[in-house]
This record gives C-alpha cells, structure tokens and sequence, in this order.
C-alpha cells in the first residue's frame, strides 16, 4: 500500500482541498472503540472530531469513564471472540446480547452520520447497526498489527466504507485503502526521573503473572526502588510493594509516568507508547494465550517489533525479569511516539467531504477537489 495515496491538503476551517467555497457542517460523529489501546488511538486523533458534534461509545473501564469524564460518553458490554477461545463461550455469548441491545438503543436515539472506529469486538454491533441507518463508517486496524490485520479488521471490514491499516505489512491481508505507519523516534532531552517503578496490567483483563514477577523482584532485592503496582481485578495484594491499586484514573496514570525511571507493563501498544513518550525504561510481559491470558499472541508481536526497535525490553521464554531489568538499567532510555498527522490530514479530508455532499455539495465537485488519486476518491465514495 501507498501511503502517500493519502497525502491531502487541509486548507483553513477544514476543508481538506474540496476546491468549493461551500462551508461544511459539523457530522453527528459517533467515536467507537474498546478499552485500552484502542480508546486511547481514537483520543490521540482529537484534531479531527473535535469540530464535530461528536459522542464517544466505548466499555466502562478506567479510561472509558476518564473519557466520560470530559466528553458525552455512552458504555457498552465488553464481547470479544477470544472469550470463548480462553473456555467461557457462554460469557462470550450473554456479553454479545447486552451489546446488541446497548448498541442498537444508542444508534436509535443518536443517529450518527459518520463512525470512525479503531476496534475491536465490542464495536461490532455498533458498526453494523449505524451500517444499516446509514452512517458512513471508517475502519482504522488497530496498531498492535503489524504482520497481519486483526480478526476484527477481517469480520468488521465489509461493514466499512474506508479501511485504513497502520502497518504496510498487513494492509492488504483485509483489503485497507490506504496505510501509514505512525511510530516515530524523539530525539528531546529525556525528562527528571524519581527513583520509582510503575507496573501496570492494563485495564481490561486481569495478569496474575505480571503481579506475581513484580512481586518477587521486590522480595528479592531486585527493586530497590518506590514501587507503585496496578494490579486490576485480582485478589492478589503483594504485602511487601509500596502502593498497590486495582485502577488508576488515565490522568493520574500519566503524572506517574513523568516521575517513573522505569515501567514494567503489559503489551498493549497504549502502555508501552504512554510510558515511551515519558521518556520512561520500558519493560514489557506479553500476555500469552497458551496460558489463557489473551484472546491471541498479539501482544508477543507488538513487543517483538518493538523490541527489534531497541525501545523495550521483554520479559519471554528467552528472558526473565531479573535480567530485562539488568539490561535495561545498562542503556539509554529510548523515546518514542505515534506521529497522526498523515492520517489525521486523511480523516479530515473524508469527514469534511461527507460534510459538504449532505450541505447538497454534488459528490462529484467534492471528489474532483481530492489529491490523493483514484485509490482515495474511491474509498471517499464508499
């Protein structure tokens, strides 16, 4: 895939370089996407929805209810295929009903134009009901994939008019119109640190395994520094860790990062990029499906990538604890982030397209405006 398909000039006040003076009006945009990672890309694309009259769908964890917080924000039943993978398909199946019936309420009583969604299965029921009320749906595959596209990308895919994949390597596994691959170095200063170790599960399912490595690594002299240990939805309590929380509000979780030396995490790409922006040592435990921690091995991919990046170290059948924290102690930190602007100046140049064609703008005028060739126009036409 070409990513420079989707190189489109944003003129001022939004109108991507339709090339007509007819002013857009904001859509009535629906922002959908599960816990963790895949919120958090979605507020990282801020830019683009926030001139819209815009409302998010998303499950009710931490940062789902941080979101809620500060915007118009509506709760769904978390679903996921993987659930009946890891043995609990009745779950999987009583979890998909209260989705359907949550979705379906919410696309009745909002009416969304437009949907932009980064995933994954507990927006299904979303995509395909706003699908069947008419709303345009763009697609964005997860960043966690980068040699494949998800399962959700693959079922969800036919329901969207746009799909955009974040790893040219997966882009043509589900037919995406266009690619970019945002993960960018920083080169800045790194930031004070303060003696402190933030470990972190996540918050969408719970990681005994991580709990317990950092549990031990305390026990045995191994963190000499201030631990502060999120441990989820788990009985587990580590008597001899500083401070233990089950969650930590999204806010709270980024102060900790600007104080913390180091990061021990799960492998979601929404940790490790928060904590690499922050300049901090990164210390990934995959969650691994063979021990029924996760629905599949993605989180073994991320951290692989990442780590023949240098960014990260990873804790795996090659490495323990011990070890990672040796290694990473030993080097520089490394900084990264994501860097949205192609795919924000992509975004923006669909949605103000859509706009204009429902202020009575003929398709036609608004398509011939777009740079990009016949690639971009037709994903734009759906």
């Amino acid at each position: 895939m070409d990513a420079d398909l989707s190189a489109a000039p944003v003129s001022k006040g939004g109108r991507a370089g339709t090339g007509t003076d007819a002013e857009p009006r904001p859509l009535k945009l629906a922002l959908c996407a599960s816990g963790g990672g895949h919120v958090r890309q979605i507020l990282d694309l801020e830019p683009v929805w926030h001139a819209h009259d815009f409302f998010f769908v998303t499950e009710d964890l931490a940062l789902g209810r941080s979101i809620g917080a500060q915007h118009r924000t509506m709760y769904v039943a978390h679903c996921a295929l993987g659930q009946a993978r890891l043995g609990a398909p009745f779950r999987m199946i009583a979890a998909a009903v209260r989705n359907l019936c949550q979705s379906l309420r919410i696309v009745l009583r909002e009416r969304p134009e437009a949907v932009l969604t980064t995933g994954a299965g507990s927006m299904f029921f979303m995509l395909l009901f706003a699908r069947m009320a008419g709303a345009r749906i763009i697609l964005i595959d997860s960043f966690a994939r980068f040699t494949a596209p998800s399962v959700f990308a693959r079922i969800a895919g036919p329901l969207a008019h746009v799909r955009i994949s974040q790893s040219h390597a997966s882009a043509d596994g589900w037919g995406a119109h266009v690619a970019f691959d945002p993960l960018r170095l920083i080169d800045d200063e790194r930031p004070a640190k303060e003696p402190i170790v933030f470990a972190t599960v996540g918050a969408t399912l719970p990681f005994d395994r991580l709990v317990t490595l950092v549990a031990a690594a305390k026990r045995d002299g191994l963190l000499p520094e201030h631990v502060i240990l999120q441990v989820g939805d788990t009985s587990a309590r580590p008597d001899a860790i500083e401070e233990v929380h089950e969650a930590i509000p999204f806010p709270a979780v980024q102060g900790i990062l600007q104080r913390a030396d180091i990061v021990i995490c799960h492998g979601g790409t929404g940790s490790l990029i928060t904590a690499l922006q922050q300049g901090c040592r990164v210390i990934a435990v995959p969650r691994l499906f063979a021990l029924g921690e996760h629905y599949d091995d993605h989180q073994l991919e991320i951290c692989t990538a990442f780590a023949a990046r240098g960014l990260i170290e990873v804790v795996d059948a090659e490495q323990d604890l011990a070890t990672a924290l040796s290694r990473v102690r030993a080097r520089p930190a490394r900084m990264a982030t994501t860097d949205t602007a192609p795919l924000q100046a992509h975004l923006d140049m669909l949605l103000t397209g859509w706009s204009l064609e429902r202020r009575g703008v003929s398709g036609k005028s608004v398509e011939q405006g777009f740079s990009g060739g016949p690639q971009v126009r037709r994903a734009w036409r759906g």
